[in-house]
């Protein structure tokens, strides 16, 4: 498989910039970088992203995620690997991310539950970081960008 176009982000050299930016920007509100990495994964996995899916659990092995909780990402309601924080951040980054798939697309009550755990500059950082997330998938998806090759 081969992209058909470079990294539009490395092409529009601007935009290095405003992502770091806007990765500075949610990581510096006091979310965990745990619940971040989750809300990435879960979309990049909803997305079919792979080079996203890919960095994405490579990262969270790298930070010490353990292999139960990453293979159940995809299935976490049906698993007891997450606190109530993270299954609310985990539910909030799947409406988001299939804002077409209901009326209400992020329904009241998922956000309420979420507003229990996070602050609003918490839940503003997360809101940022699956759209951002959404972004790089929507761009990968689009360009057909690969997931590298790994040996060993």
């Amino acid at each position: 498989m081969s992209a058909r176009l470079i990294n539009p982000g490395v092409l529009a050299t601007e935009t290095p910039k405003a992502v770091n930016l806007l990765y500075k920007a949610a990581h510096a509100s006091g979310v965990s970088p745990t619940v971040l990495e989750l809300v990435h994964l879960r979309a990049s996995q909803i997305n079919g992203c792979s080079p996203c899916v890919d960095s994405g659990a490579r990262s969270m092995r790298k930070n010490g995620e353990t292999d139960d909780r990453l293979f159940a990402v995809a299935a976490w309601r049906e698993t007891p690997y997450f606190t109530e924080p993270e299954r609310a951040a985990l539910a909030l980054a799947e409406a988001a991310t299939r804002l077409a798939d209901r009326a209400d697309a992020v329904p009241d009550e998922l956000w309420n539950a979420a507003a229990e755990h996070f602050s609003e500059e918490e839940l503003g950082a997360i809101v940022l970081w699956i759209a951002t997330t959404n972004f790089f998938n929507r761009i990968n998806a689009l360009v057909k960008t690969p997931a590298p090759q790994h040996w060993g």
